[in-house]
């Protein structure tokens, strides 16, 4: 169930470690030990604050669940590292902050069109440059998109917890290897940092999913070629007796090069983005909150998603009828789940630690009579119930006059 063909050994070994119950952890290595439920064996890093506790926690650990860490010289090699390795059929991950995620963009679309799954943590810290290395942001919601070059998909997701950061690790390993693509997992320093109690399970009781791998010689001769109909390739593994082509450049279903064919590069490129299209109701993942009758709907990620609930709860108890929508999954953005509650509410109000990212995504989809509203922070300073909840109470008094009018 850990590593395919070791499953007993490594459940047992993980039921020893870590026994299930109750820990005292920071988000970071909650972080961690997910990645090690999900079947992590390989990372490789540079250490980074906020990040570096995850980097410290797999290096203590993993050798002991016969895995590897290795800290490289900096972070382009680390994610070329964890390239290499999952190529060798290692679940790999990698964990960095807002001036390595940079360094890491050319190799993250390396390994989007080489179709390579891996987990890329981003701690998230106050920018641009170096910024304020000790201190939580939302910065990095569109570079998470768009920070490597060319028109491809990616999937990122955001935890809202500590808790939340065990479990959408290992969600994050799940969709990575089901659909052959890196995924990112948005989380902050304040999350990162944050200590609270949180349930590790029975090793038993997590589900995990690995890629899918040829089942023929035959198939193995096109690691890029959609030889299921589901658009997702197997997977052919370095060392395993196959002959496989890897490149960054254009290529064929057979993984050799072609550049000089707009159709092969259009064939390809495509399928890319469909694999992940066709898929958006099982990857995207959101929670909601007294939405049946709300008027005021309140959109919030991450970090600044619990205050959110906590001003909405309050707003509540005044008597604002309000309520609260988390993307748990930031890309592919679930937009047209907004777009349909916003056909019920007055005004949209998102939260963000950033001077407006999400809010921009949340504009694309709703109707233009609904007007969107952001409540900003930036300094590495979280954002309050008390912060969040006068927004709310302002914008329901703003709909009181508009209605007497």
């Amino acid at each position: 169930m850990i590593i395919r063909g070791d499953e007993p050994e490594q459940i047992e070994l993980l039921k020893k470690m870590y026994p299930k119950g109750n820990y005292f952890m920071q988000g970071d290595e909650a972080i961690a030990y997910g990645a090690l439920f999900a079947g992590c064996r390989f990372y490789a890093g540079y250490p980074i604050t906020p990040a570096s506790e995850i980097a410290e926690t797999m290096a203590r650990e993993l050798p002991k669940l016969k895995g590897y860490y290795i800290q490289m010289e900096d972070e382009i090699g680390s994610i070329a590292a964890v390239v290499g390795a999952s190529w060798t059929g290692f679940k790999s991950m990698t964990a960095t902050s807002g001036p390595g995620f940079s360094l890491m963009q050319e190799n993250l679309g390396y390994a989007i069109f080489t179709e390579t799954p891996l987990v890329l943590v981003d701690i998230q810290r106050s920018g641009p440059s170096t910024g304020q290395a000790t201190k939580g942001a939302q910065g990095d919601f569109f570079q998470a998109r768009w920070g490597t070059h060319g028109d491809h998909p990616i999937i990122a997701i955001s935890p809202t917890s500590v808790e939340d950061s065990f479990w959408e690790t290992i969600r994050a390993f799940s969709l990575s290897e089901k659909f052959r693509i890196p995924v990112l997992v948005l989380a902050d320093g304040i999350i990162g940092h944050t200590r609270e109690q949180i349930k590790i399970p029975d090793p038993e009781e997590v589900e995990i999913v690995y890629r899918k791998l040829p089942t023929s010689d035959e198939e193995a001769k096109y690691p890029f070629g959609d030889v299921h109909g589901d658009l997702i390739p197997p997977m052919p593994l370095f060392g395993h007796d196959y002959f496989t082509h890897v490149t960054g450049s254009t290529h064929k279903e057979n993984g050799l090069r072609d550049v000089y064919t707009p159709e092969v590069h259009d064939r390809l490129v495509r399928r890319l983005h469909k694999k992940i299209e066709l898929h958006k109701t099982e990857i995207q993942k959101w929670e909601e909150y007294y939405i049946e009758d709300a008027e005021i709907l309140v959109v919030s990620w991450g970090v600044s998603a619990r205050p959110s609930l906590g001003a909405v709860m309050e707003g509540r108890k005044k008597g604002i009828k309000v309520g609260l929508f988390i993307p748990k999954t930031v890309h592919p953005f679930p937009g047209e789940r907004i777009k349909e509650l916003s056909k019920n509410v007055q005004l949209i109000i998102v939260p963000e630690m950033n001077l407006g990212q999400v809010i921009l995504e949340v504009q694309r989809f709703v109707r233009d009579e609904v007007p969107v509203i952001g409540v900003n922070k930036i300094g590495g300073v979280p954002l309050t119930v008390e912060e969040i909840l006068k927004e709310i109470e302002s914008s329901a008094e703003r709909s009181r006059h508009r209605s007497a009018d």
